[in-house]
């Protein structure tokens, strides 16, 4: 087995996992890195005070063609006070100490993906300057100014697709379409929602498979909106799921900055921010949302893994008796059908509160 040279100053050893020996020398901690595009999920030893810049010089020797300077870390499990995501060169002097047995995500796009990303960006803008030139002064348009600051503060700040997977320009548009969607705008303007980071998630990520099936992760809300990732991609990497879908799990997230569990007062919220983003859609016609948008359906499909820190939601935990011994896509029908009836109790109670309210003569 090839055996690895110690890295001066943060990093005392790079643990195997086949192997798993304990902290040899002076290394006091130990964290899983994990990199998707090399599949890679090693744990790596390092010395008490150890820096973020120690795993990113880590990965540089092992991981040569990307580019760390603007790589990212995600720590998989919350730890209080200390930041969810991490960037490089602005967090590299962040003690990692309190990721002690934690895991973390590495993400980093190629070198060579960059070096094409931007000489397609100045390929575009000169494209842009030559057809403003041949246009000439175009009108201005007079805009609502206090809107135009509602939809700066109230977005996704950041819009970033993965660069190592195929195609990452055609992930980058459908999030910005996701991101000017009329209805999404709206709701997000309402509710004052500023997400940090809206990303796509990698299909090989978040899935489970047993012998009932497979099961996908659609979405993920990391710390009440600092981050956002929604499964773009079908398992093929090169296929694209349906907009609307997509548009649903992005109302089921957002409705996750204000609420973790999936209980009354988050499904709600929910199905409140779905019937905004309808009404707002100028595309199709303002219609209220019909009784389509709350069938129960059973499917091998999660809208989320439980809310703020990504911890995976259980439907039917230790808690409830009803579901021992059931299947796990016997306890989802069993959920979604209880949400089917919720729906339609309070659907029912607010029509016998109307016709109650409604004797009244009108002249």
């Amino acid at each position: 087995m090839e055996q690895r040279p110690e890295v001066e100053d943060g990093i005392a050893q790079r643990a195997d996992l086949d192997e798993k020996p304990g902290v040899s020398g002076d290394a006091e901690l130990t964290i899983t890195i994990k990199f998707g595009p090399e599949k890679s999920s090693d744990t790596w030893a390092f010395n008490t005070g150890a820096k973020l810049e120690d795993i990113i010089l880590h990965a540089q020797l092992g991981w040569p063609d990307y580019d760390w300077t603007m790589s990212k870390a995600i720590v998989e499990k919350r730890v209080p006070g200390f930041k969810t995501l991490l960037k490089s060169p602005e967090d590299d002097k962040v003690d990692i100490s309190p990721l002690n047995g934690n895991s973390i995500r590495l993400m980093a796009p190629r070198s060579d993906t960059q070096k094409q990303l931007k000489e397609a960006r100045i390929a575009a803008m000169s494209i842009e300057a030559a057809r403003r030139a041949a246009m000439g002064a175009v009108p201005r348009v007079r805009r609502n100014r206090g809107r135009t600051q509602e939809d700066e503060a109230y977005t996704f700040q950041t819009i970033r697709p993965l660069p190592y997977l195929p195609n990452p320009e055609r992930s980058r548009q459908f999030l910005e379409r996701l991101k000017a969607d009329p209805g999404i705008k709206a709701s997000m303007r309402k509710h004052k929602f500023s997400v940090g980071l809206l990303t796509e998630m990698d299909p090989s990520q978040y899935t489970e498979s047993n012998h009932e099936g497979t099961t996908r992760i659609l979405g993920l809300n990391r710390n009440q909106g600092e981050v956002i990732e929604l499964r773009l991609r079908t398992d093929a990497y090169d296929g694209y799921r349906d907009y609307k879908t997509i548009r649903k799990t992005l109302c089921h997230e957002l409705a996750h900055n204000v609420h973790g569990p999936h209980d009354r007062n988050f499904w709600d919220l929910c199905h409140q921010i779905e019937r905004e983003v309808h009404e707002a859609d100028w595309k199709s016609g303002g219609r209220t949302v019909g009784e389509e948008e709350y069938q129960p359906v059973v499917d091998d499909v999660h809208e989320d893994a439980g809310g703020w820190v990504g911890g995976e939601y259980t439907l039917g935990g230790a808690a409830s008796q009803s579901t021992a011994g059931l299947s796990r896509r016997e306890i989802l029908a069993r959920a979604a059908e209880s949400r089917f009836r919720n729906v339609n109790d309070t659907k029912k109670d607010g029509g016998d509160q109307a016709r109650g309210s409604g004797g009244g003569s009108s002249s």
